[in-house]
């Protein structure tokens, strides 16, 4: 398995540090209103590249953060008259929803940045013990970038042309900077603002330091991997280095993995260009799974463009497998022989292909373009091979290797039960009499009766079919 590292800038073979374990990371939103689909694509790219570790034996250890204090949340609060923990409380539920309805699997840990402030002043103490970091006049503290040799390793940025790139959160005491480069670990209190009690000042901490904190308590100094999206190469991630090389004294991490960029219809995503959807947004035009696979059309490090026309193609390309499975399932529901022919026997045998091109693409830095391909090579293989002379067993066979691999993408394609009550499923017999005794006029009446209660019927070579309205 190779992954591309953003710290080498080349695909290198993956070897966790403890084997058949896996620790990773991954930055998780900041929880002031509903996520957009900005926010979704690391979800969903990093839940696939999880279920696939654990698809091949991996133990994985998954921690992603909630960002729960911020200058938005409290921007928020303040607005609405209510606390910046009611703000964050509300909308973590809220993604929470949305991670559910895209399939992301819950991390091991979800941890939040309020509940970690001990291991922040720890951390930032020790850091000023070392002379990596040095409180101001106003209490607040800031990390000494020059002083880590290595600083701009991971953006692969020299420090003499960060002057005018440096993101730092702007506070009261900026001017005491002792290098323009120095960024900020802890911050002094504002009227209104919650604050917690620290050996600088009464305050809270600075952006950077959470993901150190949160990272070292849940997966160890050292971890495998650590991900989220392209643009927080820098300054957080080269930030979060600095920080936990320095206070720790090892590699922070082994692997770096960031998806690319979502554009929508061509331009950046922003709202005020008007092209700014969440997620809750989206689901009220498609099933959260047609996100899903949209997200997956593309290699996560590609940049990504969201349009209307894309979306629809993704439903199409979805329910084209769906459809497969649901065909599938028929068959051998309704096969007259239960058990493999001999030729049936050898085509089971060509499944392990279609796997194995789906893991060599999933191999190779997670490639889920490919990865898709493969299971739609399946997909024609199904619709091609399996007929309503196939066994039960030959039907079920392909079937159980489109859902196995469609589950490892994180993809739901087995429609769920729906259960008809006796009234319905005595229509459905009754107009079959009646058309096998040519009383096409009372097969008719049914057919519209049923349509009137959300049943439509589909007749089709292997049998009469339905789904609601």
């Amino acid at each position: 398995m190779k992954i591309y590292n953003t710290l080498s800038k080349q695909k290198e073979e993956f070897v966790p540090l403890v084997p058949g374990k896996v620790s990773m990371y991954v930055c998780g939103p900041t929880v002031y209103n509903f996520i957009h689909i900005g926010n979704a694509r690391p979800m969903i790219v990093f839940d696939t590249v999880r279920r696939y570790m654990e698809h091949k034996g991996y133990d994985v250890n998954f921690v992603s953060n909630f960002t729960d204090v911020d200058d938005k949340i409290i921007k928020k609060a303040l607005e609405e008259g209510v606390t910046a923990d009611e703000i964050s409380q509300r909308y973590i539920a809220e993604c929470k929803k949305d991670m559910e309805g895209m399939n992301v699997k819950p991390a091991t840990t979800h941890p939040l940045a309020t509940q970690e402030i001990d291991g922040m002043i720890e951390m930032i103490s020790t850091l000023i013990e070392k002379g990596y970091a040095y409180a101001a006049a106003d209490g607040t503290v800031y990390f000494r970038t020059r002083k880590f040799k290595e600083y701009g390793k991971l953006s692969h940025k020299n420090l003499d042309d960060l002057h005018g790139g440096n993101r730092s959160l702007l506070v009261s005491g900026e001017e005491q900077k002792e290098d323009p480069l120095d960024f900020v670990l802890w911050k002094p209190k504002k009227e209104g603002e919650p604050y917690w009690e620290s050996p600088w000042c009464q305050g809270r901490p600075g952006w950077h330091i959470e993901c150190s904190v949160m990272s070292r308590k849940y997966l160890g100094e050292e971890i495998d991997i650590h991900a989220g999206g392209e643009d927080l190469i820098f300054p957080h991630h080269e930030n979060e280095i600095a920080q936990s090389e320095c206070c720790n004294g090892k590699t922070f991490a082994r692997y770096w993995m960031h998806n690319g960029f979502l554009n929508i219809d061509n331009r950046k995503m922003s709202k005020s260009l008007g092209n700014f959807f969440t997620v809750r947004e989206i689901s009220e035009k498609y099933d959260l799974q047609v996100l899903r696979f949209f997200m997956l059309s593309a290699h996560y490090r590609s940049p990504l463009n969201f349009s209307a026309e894309l979306m629809e193609a993704s439903k199409n390309g979805l329910d084209r497998i769906v459809n497969a499975v649901d065909n599938l399932k028929f068959l051998a529901g309704n096969a007259s022989q239960e058990t493999l022919t001999d030729a049936e026997a050898e085509m089971v045998k060509t499944l392990a292909e279609y796997e194995k091109k789906f893991d060599e693409a999933m191999d190779d830095d997670f490639n889920t373009a490919d990865a898709v391909s493969a299971i739609f090579e399946l997909v024609k293989f199904a619709n091609t091979s399996v007929t309503a002379d196939s066994s039960k067993a030959f039907a079920e066979a392909v079937k159980a290797k489109i859902v196995e691999l469609s589950d490892i993408l994180g993809l739901l394609v087995e429609k769920k039960e729906e259960m008809l009550d006796a009234e319905i499923e005595a229509l459905i017999e009754e107009r079959q009499a009646a058309r096998k005794a040519k009383n096409f006029a009372r097969a008719d009446e049914i057919r519209d009766t049923l349509l009137g209660r959300g049943i439509i019927l589909k007749d089709t070579r292997e049998g009469v079919k339905w789904e609601r309205a």
